[in-house]
């Protein structure tokens, strides 16, 4: 875990601070990084006082009008957090009003591919260059298992060769968000894909069992940098343009799993109530809640969901007036 540097006259209550939210149990390694904005903010200021006050803390806010309004929604509750255990301490010290979480109209709309789309890109991973190197190999795999499987970029490339188990067709994901593990099963294709990815990995670079399973050209774990710079240029490849200044991200992969998943539910004729539980599990969700932000709205899930009204109204007996 990396040690962050605290250098203002807060220094050592935001120390304390951090020590205090890790012994909870928590990583909080994202939220000491944002704290470090706010402790560099107070260094420049020459910030001495004792305690937080209402105008240092609205002055550090004001500078953050050029962020995305979730990010500054994460800054600022950051700073709450804080500013409230300073009050333990020192009484007199100025805790911001609670906001209202950010606005999910200024959230991203995940990008949903069609299976023709999904098709498209992994094919064009065999143009990747250099030719015959396992470069075009290792981004087929990636993102074919990103959809696949729906996990996460960090999920994907901190795997191990060991971590694979195709004798029982699953994933062992170490460390997923929150430092939560959990086993993925995998479909026979998948595994097929895996075990063929692997085999010649291992003939590019034979490895032991805890190396990296997807390696760049120089036989490193693959950089998420990288992995997104190869995703834009697949998209273009593709034809896949930007929408409203906006293209598809790699973790519109994951929405994209989610979708596809639930309207094959639908084409089934499930309970959608009763397998969304099992999607959460599968896809690492603590709730259903996380996972229904993946469900977006698509015409094809409108119309599922629309024909599916119909054929309960039909079942049933139900008129304008009621039951009949």
């Amino acid at each position: 875990m990396t040690t962050l540097a605290f250098l203002s006259s807060m220094a050592q209550r935001l120390e304390s601070f951090v020590s205090l939210r890790r012994l909870s149990g928590t990583d909080y390694q994202s939220q000491a990084r944002l704290l470090v904005y706010f402790d560099n903010f107070l260094a420049k200021e020459h910030f001495n006082k004792p305690c937080l006050n209402r105008e240092i803390v609205q002055r550090y806010l004001s500078t953050l009008s050029h962020l995305h309004p979730r990010t500054r929604y994460n800054r600022f509750s950051v700073i709450s957090q804080f500013c409230r255990y300073l009050s333990r301490f020192e009484p007199s010290c100025y805790t911001p009003e609670p906001v209202g979480s950010a606005k999910s109209e200024t959230s991203r709309i995940p990008y949903i591919f069609t299976k023709t789309q999904i098709q498209d890109l992994l094919a064009e991973t065999a143009n990747l260059q250099p030719q015959h190197s396992l470069r075009p190999h290792t981004y087929r795999t990636l993102f074919g298992l990103l959809y696949a499987a729906g996990l996460r970029i960090g999920e994907a490339l901190a795997l191990d060769i060991k971590d694979f188990y195709p004798q029982s067709t699953r994933l062992h994901i170490r460390e997923g968000k929150f430092h939560k593990s959990r086993w993925v099963p995998l479909s026979l294709s998948t595994c097929a894909t895996l075990k063929n990815y692997i085999h010649k990995r291992q003939n590019f670079m034979p490895s032991v069992d805890n190396a990296p399973l997807f390696i760049s050209l120089r036989h490193s774990r693959l950089h998420r940098s990288t992995v997104y710079q190869t995703f834009c240029v697949l998209l273009n490849k593709c034809g896949i343009n930007k929408s409203k200044g906006h293209g598809p991200r790699i973790h519109d992969l994951r929405h994209t799993f989610a979708v596809h998943r639930l309207l094959k539910w639908y084409g089934d004729g499930q309970d959608i109530n009763v397998r969304l539980p099992v999607l959460a599990t599968y896809m690492g969700h603590v709730d259903i809640g996380s996972t229904q932000i993946y469900i977006q709205a698509t015409p094809e899930l409108y119309e599922q969901a629309h024909q599916r009204f119909l054929t309960y109204v039909r079942n049933n007996n139900i008129t304008d007036g009621g039951l009949s």
